[in-house]
């Protein structure tokens, strides 16, 4: 299949490429730098350098991908955590990727006429209330220190809902693992970076419009709809 791969450099992006030429896909890779282009040719993707907030660009890089498929793998946040001010400071540039950035994507994908839209959201934004969490269960939209980006979530979930594609919307863990801020499961819930990027490889051709959690089974939130219309192993790990 021809999919359109937004963050394709990112901490999930980096660990799907593999996964994605393996399986014989034909992957148009999106990226702001021009030395990542060339890692991302190197690694058999076709590079495409433009910025999300650059809408009409996307629109022309989409258009020319031709893509069955897009996958929204975005963020902004730092590779390393220098301190708490820096993370702090990164959550608003983050969640106008995922408000700003996603109707930009949306709107780039119904352009080149993609039937399905697979999102990358997050699993810990429940609010409070009996756990394990399913995809039903209300958002924290009213406070804790993580509003900003729990709004920003919603929003861009609704977004890609109502586009009209086959939505799916992965919500993950917070992921650890290579690429990532931590090496094992620090903060709840967790999920392996791996078995992130497999989830989204799985959603290409499985599931229905709708929202999954994707995160390792340790009681947090129910992942039981993911391991049955995914097909969905929180254990699965890349080779090497």
């Amino acid at each position: 299949m021809r999919i359109f791969l937004a963050g394709a450099s990112g901490a999930i992006g980096r660990r799907m490429v593999p996964l994605l030429i393996g399986a014989g896909h034909d992957v148009t890779g999106m990226t702001r730098s021009q030395s990542v282009a060339q890692e991302l040719e190197a690694a058999g993707v076709h590079p495409v350098v433009v910025d999300v907030f650059d809408a009409d660009g996307l629109k022309r890089a989409a258009e020319a991908a031709r893509p069955e498929i897009v996958m929204h793998q975005l963020t902004d946040l730092p590779r390393f955590i220098e301190s708490e001010a820096q993370l702090a400071a990164a959550y608003p540039r983050n969640a106008r990727i995922r408000t700003e950035g996603t109707r930009n994507l949306v709107a780039a994908a119904k352009a080149a006429s993609a039937r399905r839209f697979i999102v990358q959201s997050v699993a810990f934004a429940y609010a409070p209330g009996a756990e394990p969490h399913v995809e039903t269960d209300p958002l924290n939209l009213v406070d804790g220190p993580r509003l900003v980006t729990v709004r920003a979530a919603a929003d861009m979930e609704q977004q890609v809902l109502i586009s009209g594609t086959e939505a799916i919307v992965l919500r993950y863990g917070l992921l650890y693992g290579p690429g990532t801020w931590t090496e094992g499961p620090a903060r709840r819930p967790p999920v392996h970076v791996d078995a992130a990027a497999h989830a989204a490889l799985l959603a290409l051709t499985r599931g229905t419009t709708g929202i999954f959690n994707i995160a390792d089974d340790d009681g947090t939130v129910s992942i039981e709809k993911a391991r049955k219309e995914l097909g969905f192993d929180p254990d699965f790990r890349l080779p090497g």
